[in-house]
């Protein structure tokens, strides 16, 4: 099989090895309390609880009314202690529910319904009521992304199987450990898109998978033929190279379609689902598990024993150490000097370990001295290094020019909301120009600008 690629992209070091040997383990945190965002993907929720309130494991705590709506459920059997505002993943502080566990062991789970014997509105339903969201990091509500708009004919359906940040091995130990649960919640997600019970929809299945991995190859092939698939599943083998995880690149590897600017996978015929997601659709279904755990990877230099953990949505960080994972003495060598939440590429830098595992969580990367570029910031030399790379064909430094001279239109002209914001250029700047905060702080600046016309627009 011979694997496919598309232009530009990196070839950090992969860093897989210290955590790809361990398997997926549940653990628990050790305060016996959750502290779970209200909202985590889609519109903003509202509490349906109090503090005091006794909730079930299942229980849905916080909702909305609206179609982009995604429901959140309680992780624990236990009692509501508060709710205040909370550091999540990004910096922000938002509404949190913080639950104390009890052992009474109440659940409130969702009746087990066949996928196969249902309506397309009936499956839809399921997958809102569950909560399941996409489990790569966007956490775009997955009822909205199975029900495309009706002009929109979807071909494909690819389980985004790249897992391209180094460190993280979350999805591949899912892959191994769980292969039946990854077709299963595939051929679901092809049941949903093509219509439900007596639909006429022809989309097939594809597993992404970077070659790194190619040893899940007979893995996946067994399930594909033991489940009577072969027809509407396989598997796409790509290049391993950063960002291929990233949905232009999966859909130009896997089909060889492109998704044109500002537009969506379903323009190009296409629905792409992480790993954690179509095994949390699977449970739904099967299990009526709504999503109240995922898996994630705590790995870096500075972690003891890296790990694979399946841990209650809401977790702190701070609550599996030293039970879960433990990190280097401070002091030492390899102590460590920087906590992301996700991977080194597209993660988020945070100030502790005091902050929740949302659904969104692929895994937590605590990185040493040697593993961190702490170096300031230098004037760009203009060796266009970062238009090479840039596999969305950009040219940031010219975006970065016009974000600092503030030229705001300008910069979007250069393609400043097309960056998506993958780290390739920052990676092989040698001048060490923080490009990809000028660019999230220069998109941020262009949604002021749009609310505010909008507005405007609106008071007229």
């Amino acid at each position: 099989m011979r694997a496919k690629t598309f232009r530009g992209g990196i070839h950090p070091k992969e860093y897989k090895e210290l955590a790809n040997k361990s398997p997926l383990t549940p653990a628990f945190p050790a305060s016996k309390t959750v502290t779970i965002p209200v909202t985590m993907g889609g519109a903003p929720n509202q509490p349906l609880v109090k503090a005091g309130d006794e909730v079930s494991r299942g229980q849905i705590i916080a909702s909305g009314n609206g179609f982009m709506n995604c429901p959140v459920h309680s992780s624990v059997s236990g009692k509501v202690k508060k709710i205040q505002n909370c550091l999540v993943t990004g910096g922000s502080e938002v509404p949190c529910i913080i639950i104390e566990a009890d052992d009474a062991g109440r659940e409130s789970l969702l009746p087990v319904l066949d996928p196969f014997n249902c309506t397309k509105d009936e499956a839809l339903a399921r997958v809102k009521e569950a909560g399941i969201v996409g489990m790569g990091g966007a956490s775009f509500p997955a009822h909205v992304k199975l029900n495309p708009p009706a002009d929109k004919i979807i071909d494909y359906v690819l389980v985004n199987a790249a897992e391209c940040e180094p460190y993280l091995t979350c999805d591949e130990r899912t892959l191994l450990e769980s292969s039946e649960k990854v077709i299963d919640g595939l051929s679901i997600v092809l049941h949903i898109i093509n219509g439900g019970k007596g639909g006429s929809g022809n989309a097939r299945g594809i597993i992404v998978l970077e070659d790194n991995k190619a040893y899940l190859l007979p893995v996946l092939e067994k399930e594909i033929t033991q489940g009577g698939f072969e027809d509407k599943i396989s598997i796409c083998l790509v290049k391993t190279k950063y960002p291929q995880g990233a949905e232009k690149f999966i859909v130009s590897a896997a089909t060889g379609r492109e998704i044109p600017s500002a537009k969506l996978p379903a323009d190009a015929g296409c629905v792409i689902s992480n790993v954690g997601t179509v095994c949390a659709i699977s449970d739904a279904f099967r299990l009526g598990l709504p999503l109240i755990e995922r898996s994630l990877t705590i790995s870096g230099g500075a972690v003891e024993k890296p790990v694979n953990l399946r841990v209650p949505v809401g977790t702190l960080v701070s609550d599996l150490i030293p039970e879960a994972f433990t990190l280097k003495a401070e002091g030492t060598e390899g102590e460590a000097v920087k906590i992301i939440s996700g991977g080194p590429m597209m993660g988020f830098a945070m100030p502790s370990c005091n902050f929740p595992v949302a659904k969104g969580t692929s895994g937590i990367t605590f990185l040493t001295k040697k593993e961190t570029s702490l170096i300031e910031e230098g004037q760009c030399i203009s060796c266009g290094n970062c238009v090479a790379r840039c596999a969305m064909r950009l040219s940031p430094v010219l975006i970065i020019r016009e974000l600092k001279a503030g030229n705001l239109n300008k910069a979007k002209s250069f393609g400043l909301m097309d960056c998506i914001e993958c780290g390739c250029c920052a990676f092989v700047c040698p001048a060490h120009v923080n490009l990809i905060q000028r660019i999230r702080l220069g998109k941020g600046l262009v949604r002021e600008q749009m609310a505010a016309e909008k507005a405007k627009g609106g008071a007229k």
